[in-house]
């Protein structure tokens, strides 16, 4: 008798991208995969090898599966899970965001079911309640999101195809709630306009193909000079991403990760950022990618 697997892919996210805090989402070529079948008890490989991700109380994905089992009145038996992970965990590239959107979809696939916007909120603000990470997971692209009390507005917008990410991984995690925590609990009048200037600036430069507004429309008042000290170099960081031909260049999502944009000189801008980091005694990867448009998979396959 064949059994039912399920393959889901994920796209990494960065989100903000400077002026658009808790607002801009992009989606980015680099994923996390989940394979998973029906099991007696549960069973999770993980690649690479993560004894944290192994242990079920832990895994994001099982959480969510299991979640939606019971929500649907039925027994979660258990699964067997492999998990290749390329998204780096606690970066500000989306990890989280990546397991909740696969957990949420694999048991969509499971049962049949189509997945509306309504009942996608519903699940995935219970585990994280942060759409412009959530939405590029999911729908792939560029993303602006507005979340009220009672519903999620969002929009995709057209991303030019000759920006890449240009993003520079250092080698140490910051949680999302550290970063929330450094945040102040009030901002001047005066740094609030400074934002909604420079993230409307955003939307219309990248429509436009005006790149020389980039830059300016990636400044932030609200969330990076509070960030910053979290993250070591971060002025010279940015600095050498711009020195080198990025258009623009902020934190990616909450960090560590520093993202730049860019149309040419991605291996340099690259290079220069970790030197950066390097200076600070920090070691440092980049990776050059594109823009992923289609968002999250979803296969399901037949094992006999």
């Amino acid at each position: 008798m064949s059994k039912k697997v399920v393959k889901v892919r994920v796209p990494a996210t960065t989100a903000n991208l400077g002026a658009g805090f808790d607002t801009f989402g992009l989606a980015l070529t680099l994923y996390n995969e989940f394979i998973v079948e029906e099991a007696e008890g549960i069973y999770i490989e993980t690649y690479p090898k993560s004894e944290f991700l192994e242990n079920p109380e832990n895994n994001l994905y099982i959480k969510i599966v299991k979640y939606l089992c019971e929500r649907e009145g039925k027994t979660f038996y258990g699964a067997k899970l492999k998990q290749i992970s390329d998204i780096p965990v606690a970066r500000g590239l989306g990890s989280s965001a990546s397991a909740i959107v696969a957990g949420i979809l694999t048991a969509y696939a499971v049962h049949h079911k189509e997945l509306t916007d309504e009942e996608f909120f519903e699940v995935a603000y219970k585990f994280e309640p942060h759409p412009d990470n959530l939405l590029p997971a999911w729908k792939g692209g560029f993303i602006t999101a507005v979340k009220t009390e009672d519903k999620t507005y969002y929009q995709k917008v057209d991303f030019p195809e000759d920006i890449k990410a240009v993003v520079v991984i250092p080698d140490f995690e910051l949680s999302t709630e550290k970063a929330r925590q450094v945040l102040p609990s009030s901002i001047p009048y005066k740094d609030a306009i400074f934002n909604l200037q420079r993230a409307a600036l955003f939307i219309t430069a990248i429509q436009n193909r005006r790149y020389d507004l980039i830059k300016v429309s990636m400044e932030d008042r609200l969330h990076q000079p509070y960030r910053k000290t979290l993250i070591p170099g971060f002025d010279r960081v940015i600095k050498n991403a711009l020195d080198n031909g990025a258009l623009g260049a902020s934190l990616s999502g909450a960090g560590s990760t520093m993202l730049a944009l860019a149309t040419h000189n991605f291996e340099t801008i690259g290079k220069s950022m970790v030197e950066a980091f390097k200076e600070e005694g920090i070691n440092a990867e980049y990776k050059v990618l594109d823009i992923d448009r289609e968002g999250a998979k979803v296969e399901i396959l037949e094992k006999n």
